[in-house]
């Protein structure tokens, strides 16, 4: 796809939704890289409702420590691979309070030393908190650049290359959050909602669904009309 029709869908897509945000909730960007950390495999409605009263409990590393595993735990149940979980956000905020001061490290290489961070998730803290040029590739982001041709790639790696070429800079910083809403509400895995897509008209993908034809009228409502008309 080329940087022209690319840069028309992402105007599309700023014109639907000019501040597109993340929907997890955090604080501070330790609170964002436990909140991003624990999204693994949960919905982001699911992780804002742990972290309510995780986060009113501890907001820095070190409360968080300070809290131990088992409390931790305690707040995070509902979620998918809690007790990992519970493990990786000790781990994580004792390394960033014994190697980093308590600051969230700003950095690609030193986030993603962190226990239960992965690129994704750098990535997003990066962009999100520091304001980082930076497109993280979540399974949405990946299903979207495929589909619309924005940036063709059999790994998330891939994607990430071929959107940061096809994405003008002043787009950078809100891409990933365009591309994943867009792929939560519109273009989903199972039946992409096409006839509703802003961006349907530029979109490559083969397969798009068509609008809904109007349902027939019930037999007995269409006599009783006829009947009216007689």
């Amino acid at each position: 796809m080329s940087r022209a029709v690319a840069a028309q869908i992402y105007d599309r897509l700023a014109a639907a939704n000019p501040e597109p945000r993340t929907e997890l909730h955090y604080l501070n960007p330790f609170t964002l890289v436990v909140a991003v950390a624990l999204s693994a495999q949960a919905t982001d409605k699911s992780v804002n409702k742990a972290t309510k009263g995780l986060f009113a409990a501890a907001s820095t590393p070190e409360a968080m420590l300070a809290l131990g595993e088992d409390g931790v735990a305690a707040h995070i149940k509902t979620i998918g691979l809690w007790r990992n979980k519970a493990k990786n956000i000790i781990a994580l905020s004792s390394i960033i309070v014994d190697k980093h001061g308590g600051q969230t490290p700003q950095d690609r290489a030193a986030l993603e030393a962190l226990p239960g961070v992965g690129r994704k998730t750098a990535n997003v803290v990066l962009a999100e908190a520091f304001g980082a040029e930076t497109i993280a590739v979540d399974t949405h982001v990946f299903r979207v650049a495929n589909r619309t041709g924005l940036a063709k790639g059999k790994t998330p790696e891939q994607v990430e290359a071929g959107l940061m070429k096809a994405t003008p800079g002043p787009r950078l910083r809100q891409a990933h959050h365009w591309l994943i809403l867009h792929g939560r509400y519109t273009c989903l895995a199972r039946k992409p909602r096409c006839p509703a897509c802003v961006i349907a008209a530029l979109c490559r993908y083969k397969d798009k669904t068509p609008a809904q034809a109007a349902k027939p009228a019930p037999k007995a409502l269409t006599k009783r009309a006829a009947a009216e008309g007689a």
